[in-house]
């Protein structure tokens, strides 16, 4: 399965721009002194003023101008919900309520109860693995040219720099994208599986991903404007932590990548898988992730916006 991000805002660019001021006259002035002396008597000094006239070049001066226009700010219109993305959204959740409802009315009728709970756990499992190995993978490969993904690679670079906007989307706007994948891969599922434990796996796995944005803004917010139902299932691990996630964003940036509950990021970075499978695909087709190299200002965090929310 997988985790899409929210399309949020180009890096910040860097324009050099040379500025040549008018020619200027500039005046040099000369003080001469001369002192004449004899044996017999000394003359007063001459003093004279020499005034000369030239045609001065100043250097040409360059100036380094940051524009800030693509900065995120915290009440831009993109960050807001729209109708459309309230639908998605509404649409989303029906269809994994569906599922979980008929899951439900089947397991009564059959007299099951074990095999939907535990196939509905293992979907909670996989949804966290599921979006460890995506978030992985757009993080250090690919750019914004390349198929289908661009935008969403292009998005999380854009993340690492800004994360605090994920805390002031609006909660329609942060989920719409993959409340549309959900609606479009599980409702056919739905209606054509009958199986109540089938159908637990497919509720839950689908919408713990769906619900994995909201998971990740919880893990950017403090601790004090969250509600205290989002703390202590954070605290109890069922949620990724405030502080297991900030590991993410802080050099080298290889780490900590699931985001639902986080329970797979401690076997994943334990054993080192991700860069097992680095190794093996520099390999095999020699493309280098991200995480190799030095971190630049694409992937550090700007932190003199006033409005930035820092996890604690």
């Amino acid at each position: 399965m997988s985790t899409l991000a929210q399309p949020k805002y180009p890096l910040t660019s860097h324009h050099q721009r040379a500025s040549r001021r008018p020619l200027l006259h500039c005046v040099r002035v000369h003080f001469s002194t001369t002192t004449t002396s004899t044996t017999t008597k000394s003359n007063s000094n001459d003093k004279q003023l020499v005034i000369e006239t030239r045609l001065a070049t100043p250097p040409i001066v360059v100036t380094t101008a940051t524009t800030t226009a693509n900065r995120p700010v915290d009440n831009d219109p993109s960050l807001r919900s729209t109708w459309s993305h309230r639908a998605w959204v509404a649409a989303g959740c029906t269809t994994v309520f569906a599922s979980l409802a008929k899951s439900i009315v089947g397991a009564a009728n059959s007299h099951l109860l074990v095999e939907p709970i535990l196939a509905g756990w293992v979907g909670y499992v996989l949804a966290d693995l599921g979006s460890g190995v995506y978030h992985w993978a757009i993080d250090n490969y690919g750019d914004g040219s390349t198929p289908v993904f661009g935008a969403q690679i292009e998005a999380f670079q854009g993340h690492h720099k800004w994360p605090w906007t994920i805390t002031r989307r609006q909660f329609a706007n942060n989920l719409h994208a993959l409340a549309r994948v959900v609606t479009f891969t599980v409702l056919p599922m739905g209606l054509i599986c009958d199986d109540p434990t089938t159908l637990a796996f497919i509720g839950v796995c689908s919408g713990c991903i769906m619900f994995s944005q909201q998971f990740h803004a919880w893990a950017h917010s403090m601790k004090s404007r969250l509600p205290p139902l989002v703390v202590a299932l954070q605290e109890a691990g069922v949620l990724v932590s405030r502080s297991q996630h900030a590991a993410h964003h802080r050099p080298p940036f290889n780490n900590n990548y699931c985001i639902v509950s986080g329970v797979w990021n401690e076997v994943l970075d334990g054993f080192k898988v991700f860069e097992v499978l680095e190794m093996m695909l520099y390999f095999k087709v020699g493309v280098r992730p991200r995480s190799w190299s030095e971190p630049n200002s694409d992937w550090m965090e700007e932190i003199d916006v006033p409005s930035q929310i820092i996890a604690k």
